[in-house]
């Protein structure tokens, strides 16, 4: 399925190899306009995540995504851990190899937690935070802990499975949890849509994709949060039942200055109410870099 996106291009990180990431380059004559960083949420690919969001961010920067580690059809296969802060040292790598002295990074839902991660480590690297449908904390109930735990002891299971080809029972499980992340699945009433979302899903790896679930549900940025000192915004989803709207406005006023942006819609804003999210991302840009220049 084609869709709106700025082109793709291969880059190197020491250390883990070739990413493709996509690279929308300055716009039109704007060789000083900010470079954004788009990270996305579990389970999806960037593009499915940012497919509606590309182009109008294009108009006003230089966007950079790409599938994060075990995710979509060209997330690093890396071995070892999926922590938020692994996912926030790969997008510190990928600034470097770009050559970037400093971006914005804006995250949706679990990238938000990869955003105030690479905050945490990587500050020198950013200019600026934009945090959407997310949170501070994801495993704060008995039931989140417990399903957080479920998965995270779900990706043996998927080893086991993958080796002897039934990976299709275990995806089918991840999609139900992770589906609304940005409505995969999502009625949109284009089924051309539905069944691209479906391959991007899937086409990422099994077993990464539930342990970054279980680290999800292990970060909390609580005790920091506070203490960001680059220029920030958050972009509340009012009917959130993935990542709880009450979660997110504790995110909004733990952080020391945030500009609020919120919108009345649940956790799949981003592709299925483009007409509400792309608005309030850019306020939110705007908050961060001035207004857009026209």
């Amino acid at each position: 399925m084609k869709i709106d996106a700025p082109p793709w291009r291969e880059i190197h990180l020491p250390g883990l190899g070739p990413l493709r990431i996509r690279d929308s380059g300055p716009p039109g004559c704007e060789p000083d306009a900010p470079t954004i960083l788009l990270i996305h949420g579990w389970t999806v690919s960037a593009d499915l995540n940012w497919c509606r969001t590309y182009e109008p961010i294009a108009r006003r920067a230089r966007d950079i995504a790409w599938d994060q580690r075990g995710h979509g059809p060209g997330g690093i296969r890396a071995r070892g851990r999926m922590r938020m802060e692994d996912l926030a040292d790969d997008a510190a790598a990928v600034v470097r190899a770009l050559g970037v002295d400093r971006a914005t990074a804006v995250g949706y839902s679990m990238g938000g937690a990869v955003a105030q991660a690479m905050w945490r480590r990587h500050p020198d690297l950013l200019d600026g935070l934009v945090l959407c449908a997310t949170a501070m904390a994801y495993g704060l109930t008995a039931k989140e802990r417990r399903d957080f735990a479920v998965m995270g002891a779900s990706s043996l299971s998927a080893r086991l499975a993958a080796a002897v080809g039934r990976n299709d029972l275990g995806w089918r499980a991840a999609r139900r949890a992770g589906e609304r992340q940005t409505g995969a699945s999502m009625g949109t009433g284009d089924a051309d849509f539905d069944r691209w979302a479906w391959d991007e899903t899937k086409a990422g790896s099994l077993d990464h994709v539930l342990r970054a679930a279980w680290n999800l549900g292990r970060f909390d940025s609580s005790d920091w949060i506070h203490e960001v000192d680059v220029a920030h915004a958050v972009v509340i989803c009012g009917d959130d039942d993935v990542v709880p709207t009450a979660r997110q406005r504790q995110l909004a006023h733990a952080l020391p200055d945030a500009t609020i942006v919120e919108i009345d819609a649940d956790h799949s804003a981003c592709v299925r109410r483009p007409d509400l999210f792309i608005p309030a991302l850019g306020r939110a840009l705007d908050a961060v870099h001035g207004p857009a220049q026209q």
